[in-house]
C-alpha cells in the first residue's frame, strides 16, 4: 500500500505564523489534490510544550537562529511555535482535514526536538508512525509539507532508512533556508540516500 505523509502543514509554518516558511501556504492545495490519490493519508504535527528547550525564549541571552548544544545534540534555537493546544499548532484550516486518516504528534518531549515524523532527533523514541504504516502494510510513502530543509528532509531520510520506498513531491514542499542553499543541499542529501524527488504531483 502507498501512503501520503503530510509533514507539519500547520498554521505557525504558514505566512503570518510564528515560524513562517516563505510560500508555505502554497503546499496546501498540492496536498489536498494528492490526498485523492492515496488510500492512506497521515499528517504529522509539531506539538511542543510551552517551555520546549528548542525555543530561544528558554535560553537567556540567546537569539533565534543560534545553534547550541542541547543534551549532547546540536540544536537550532527557534521562536516559540506549535505550542500544544495553540492556534498556531493546528493543521492549516485550508487543508482538507476530512482526507486525513491519522495525525502523528511529535516534539512532545521538552528536552529534545523532533524534526522527523518517525523519531526524535537522537532516535531515542519513536512517534509511532512506523508502527502505524506497517500495521496498514504500507511499503511506499510520498511526502509533501514543511519544511524542505528540516522536517521533510529528516522524515524522508528516516523513511528510506526504515525500508520504505520513499518519494518527495518537489512542488509540494517549501523550506526555511536559514542559510542560502539549505534547501538544495537537503534535496541532494535525500537523493543520495535513495529518496526519489518527483517534480510534480502529476508524475
Amino acid at each position: 500500500m502507498k501512503a501520503l505523509l503530510l509533514i507539519d502543514i500547520q498554521n505557525d509554518f504558514l505566512p503570518g505564523g510564528a515560524l513562517a516558511v516563505s510560500e508555505g501556504d502554497q503546499v496546501v492545495p498540492i496536498a489536498n489534490r494528492l490526498m485523492e490519490l492515496f488510500p492512506l493519508v497521515v499528517a504529522t504535527q509539531d506539538w511542543h510544550p510551552g517551555d520546549h528547550r528548542s525555543f530561544a525564549s528558554q535560553h537567556d541571552g540567546r537569539e533565534v537562529g543560534e545553534i547550541i548544544v542541547l543534551d549532547g545534540l546540536e540544536q537550532v534555537l527557534w521562536p516559540d511555535h506549535c505550542v500544544q493546544l495553540s492556534q498556531g499548532a493546528n493543521l492549516a484550516k485550508e487543508l482538507n482535514l476530512n482526507g486525513v486518516d491519522h495525525v502523528i504528534q511529535k516534539g512532545t518531549d521538552v528536552h529534545i526536538d523532533s524534526y522527523s515524523g518517525f523519531f526524535d532527533n537522537d532516535h531515542r523514541k519513536s512517534t509511532g508512525l512506523e508502527q502505524l504504516l506497517r500495521g496498514h502494510e504500507v511499503r511506499e510513502v510520498q511526502l509533501v509539507g514543511l519544511a524542505t530543509d528540516y522536517c521533510v528532509k529528516f522524515s524522508a531520510l528516516d523513511a528510506v532508512a526504515l525500508g520504505f520506498k520513499t518519494s518527495v513531491c518537489l512542488e509540494g514542499i517549501r523550506g526555511v533556508e536559514l542559510n542560502a542553499g539549505d534547501c538544495e543541499k537537503a534535496i541532494q542529501e535525500m537523493q543520495s540516500a535513495g529518496v526519489e524527488i518527483i517534480q510534480s504531483e502529476l508524475q
